[in-house]
């Protein structure tokens, strides 16, 4: 059975081919071993530079038996309202987290996300792409 895939919008590609190269600079300049606020800062800033509009630590409400729910739940980066980064800097990548990026594109109603693992010899084995 194939299941029917809508293309991301040219605009999404555009962010996506942005945030990839957003991780590559701030890796490359400050290199893996910091805290994952400093890859936070610096990559928001390179984002903004390029002109996207950034939103930081961003609280995702939950909807339940009709009810709104502000427990804690927060995204770490969104671009443009329309791509999600969650960013890490950690030794070992917890597979929960890739749950927690479905999650909140689910929760969102956004179609693509990255979770960013800053703290790996070379960005692009920490980088992982995902789409509903």
């Amino acid at each position: 059975m194939k299941k029917d895939f809508n293309k991301l919008t040219p605009e999404e590609e555009n962010i996506a081919k942005a945030i990839v190269d957003a991780a590559y600079i701030v890796h490359c300049e400050l290199g893996p071993g910091l805290l994952e606020k400093v890859y936070e800062v610096c990559f928001c800033h390179v984002m903004k530079k390029k002109g996207f509009h950034v939103q930081r630590q961003i609280n995702i409400p939950i909807i339940f038996d009709n009810i709104v729910f502000d427990e804690g739940l927060r995204l770490d980066v969104l671009i443009n309202d329309l791509v999600i980064c969650e960013l890490k800097a950690v030794d070992i990548v917890n597979p929960v987290w890739e749950a927690q990026l479905l999650s909140h594109l689910k929760l969102t109603k956004k179609r693509i996300g990255f979770l960013i693992n800053f703290n790996v010899p070379i960005i692009k084995s920490g980088i992982k792409r995902m789409i509903l």
